[in-house]
């Protein structure tokens, strides 16, 4: 899906100017004020934009998908997943219906509005925050577990580690002088990575996929003071849904030496287990995903680098000196993986 505006030569997003976004929302006529902010993203580009009608929302978020990352099947069925957890009170923020629909197209992007939620990042280091926190993961999960997703893909070896390998490799993304360095480091967690349950060819485990939020990270948790009416925590952004362990909304909240992390985790799952089990052999996952993501994001930062955007804000990448550093982390990552897990 390419915009109609933008030269051949040149990335879709480029032709995404304010007057742009400001046409796209006049479509579904809702008119902006003329002021807009862009928001922190990098896969899609997503703006606040304020309204000068009297409306529900004194201002909205606009987000304009990739071009090309999601099919239009994979994305209402992550806005159906939002508007399920809205409805059973979940405070996830689903994108807005209007004229019956909540994706739009407007000059060769797809386009989804959201209400605009304020907030800050959760303190992790609070025990009443993390258990609240796990409390509403799990009315996540529960409302996941209910149905399976037809058209989103799933977390697993093969989509995040084997192909984002096998992609870089293919397109010579990593220097010569650190290929089979990198290439020796990366086989090594991958084949580790393989005798788990993460692995699309395990057969002898019993834990159950669900859908899942899918990047709960801090930035990703928006929260209010608790003397205010829906005080908490608000999840956003489930560009990244799909199916997978529980654990994967886990993990990434964790952050520390090993027992800061065990503290974390246990109050998580203090919270989470109030309103659903949750099996300690995920536990054993954490390591792993987190090596899959480190493979992933590699191979993520490769394949966007023809958006403008990315040269900018990540200069470091693709250097010899960024792959030394993704060999030692996955040498480390080895390691973690061969050491018990976190246990709470």
């Amino acid at each position: 899906m390419t915009s109609s505006s933008a030269p051949a030569n040149t990335h879709p997003y480029e032709s995404l100017t304010p007057d742009v976004v400001l046409d796209a929302l006049a479509t579904l006529d809702l008119h902006g004020d003329g002021r807009l902010t862009a928001l922190n993203s990098y896969e899609n580009r997503v703006y606040q934009v304020f309204l000068d009608q009297p409306a529900a929302h004194a201002s909205v978020v606009v987000k304009f998908y990739r071009p090309e990352r999601w099919t239009t099947a994979e994305i209402l069925e992550e806005h159906a997943f939002a508007l399920e957890l809205a409805a059973a009170d979940v405070p996830a923020v689903p994108p807005i219906e209007v004229h019956g629909r909540t994706l739009h197209h407007h000059d060769g992007f797809a386009f989804s509005v959201s209400p605009y939620r304020g907030g800050r990042s959760p303190e992790l280091d609070d025990f009443e925050v993390l258990e609240w926190v796990g409390r509403f993961l799990a009315r996540i999960h529960t409302i996941g577990a209910a149905r399976p997703f037809v058209a989103r893909p799933a977390l697993d070896l093969q989509s995040f580690g084997i192909a984002s390998r096998d992609w870089l490799l293919g397109h010579d993304k990593v220097p010569l002088d650190v290929q089979r360095a990198w290439e020796t480091a990366c086989n090594a967690a991958l084949d580790r990575i393989a005798a788990t349950a993460l692995s699309p060819t395990a057969t002898d485990t019993q834990l159950r996929k669900l859908r899942l939020h899918g990047d709960v990270h801090p930035g990703n948790i928006l929260w209010t003071p608790t003397d205010r009416p829906h005080g908490g925590p608000h999840f956003v952004d489930l560009d990244d849904a799909r199916s997978g362990f529980a654990v994967q909304d886990l993990w990434m909240l964790l952050s520390g030496d090993r027992a800061q992390r065990t503290g974390q985790l246990s109050g998580l799952l203090d919270g989470y287990e109030q309103f659903r089990s949750f099996d300690r052999r995920e536990l054993a996952l954490i390591e792993p995903l987190r090596t899959l993501r480190l493979i992933h994001y590699s191979a993520w930062l490769a394949r966007r680098w023809e958006d403008p955007i990315f040269p900018i804000n990540f200069p470091w990448f693709g250097t010899s000196d960024y792959w030394k550093g993704q060999i030692q982390m996955l040498e480390d990552q080895c390691e973690s993986m061969d050491e018990e897990p976190l246990y709470a």
